[in-house]
């Protein structure tokens, strides 16, 4: 990856008060996760489910699941338009102790004066990260009769959010006293039709100020590895960290329900029928995940992962650990001032 810059991680702390004032050099922003890609190591990312609460040891108590095993939590904005905590509520907590994080802004809800809003105020919380969203439909959420804003796309969102760190400028033209120093990242769908094109759209964002992606579930490796190839035929690798998602399935019939009803998600029917034959299908769907992230690690450009495990994040850590991609390596984590590394066994 040529975007490696020699520096060791965990010098500053992202949201503790002994990080730099002027940030690394470099560096777009203050966090841990622009770092640990920078630094060439294989970075894990994992989705934050939010609570339906406003109690904030909800958050804590999601949070520590991960804690030590993952280089950043993505807070999700209303994912699947459903309504939960906020993003940029659950960042902040989190990032006050410490956490790395990564804050979702999803485009349907807001309009350009709110969402601006927000991301000077996550980056005044201490938030590093941000993931520029378009949106799913409120059709497919619990408030479908809710009304849909889509002011803005994942792709005018991502230029807007990287004026105001780079020009320090609002959409409107007028100056900023103090930019964000933002990390910023955006979604991309390897499988979903016409295939030709999802490289293309990534040459878009990353155009547009994308820095690092994200992808949705990866249950198929031949359709992402040439998605990956034909990226860096258009020299887009040397441009973008690239992190493919993954997740456990709980079962052949949980997996068949996502395929059909959750935008975006395509799970070959081998998944399905490896899910069927298996006497304990959850384990099974664990495993499948275990060799994905192996297999994902071995592709050229891969930079890391992100793990959504719906309804599954107590077997994060497990997955991390047994997919041994960490090796040598402890993300930093709030309960040590210095990074951590694994004793020799």
């Amino acid at each position: 990856m040529t975007l490696h810059v020699d520096i060791e991680d965990g010098n500053a702390g992202a949201g503790s008060e002994s990080e730099p004032e002027s940030g690394l050099p470099g560096h777009s922003s203050r966090g841990r996760l622009e770092q640990v890609l920078k630094n060439g190591h294989f970075a894990i990312t994992a989705e934050l489910a939010p609570p339906d609460s406003a109690n904030p040891q909800d958050v804590y108590a999601r949070a520590r699941l991960f804690e030590g095993h993952v280089d950043a939590m993505n807070a999700t904005d209303g994912s699947g338009a459903n309504c939960h905590m906020s993003s940029v509520a659950m960042c902040a907590l989190l990032a006050r102790q410490g956490h790395e994080v990564v804050m979702q802004i999803s485009c349907r809800d807001r309009n350009r004066i709110a969402i601006q809003g927000d991301i000077l105020g996550g980056a005044a919380l201490g938030i590093n990260n941000m993931l520029c969203l378009t949106g799913d439909g409120v059709q497919v959420g619990d408030h479908p009769q809710a009304k849909p804003v889509f002011d803005l796309d994942s792709l005018s969102l991502l230029e807007i959010v990287a004026g105001l760190r780079d020009k320090h400028a609002f959409a409107s033209g007028r100056k900023l006293t103090d930019p964000p120093r933002i990390f910023l990242g955006a979604a991309e769908n390897p499988f979903a039709p016409p295939f030709d094109f999802r490289p293309h759209r990534l040459a878009k964002k990353i155009a547009a100020g994308a820095q690092f992606i994200q992808t949705q579930y990866c249950f198929d490796l031949p359709r992402f590895t040439a998605f990956m190839q034909r990226s860096q035929d258009l020299g887009l690798l040397e441009k973008c960290f690239i992190l493919p998602g993954v997740g456990p399935l709980a079962s052949a019939r949980t997996a068949n329900w996502m395929r059909q009803h959750v935008p975006g998600v395509h799970i070959p029917d081998h998944i399905i029928t490896r899910l069927e034959g298996a006497k304990d299908q959850k384990a099974e769907g664990r495993n499948i995940c275990i060799e994905m992230i192996q297999q994902l690690r071995e592709i050229e450009g891969v930079s890391g992962v992100h793990i959504m495990a719906h309804r599954q994040e107590t077997s994060v850590v497990g997955i991390i650990q047994q997919s041994g991609v960490l090796r040598d390596r402890m993300p930093w984590t709030p309960s040590c001032e210095t990074p951590r590394t694994k004793a020799p066994a």
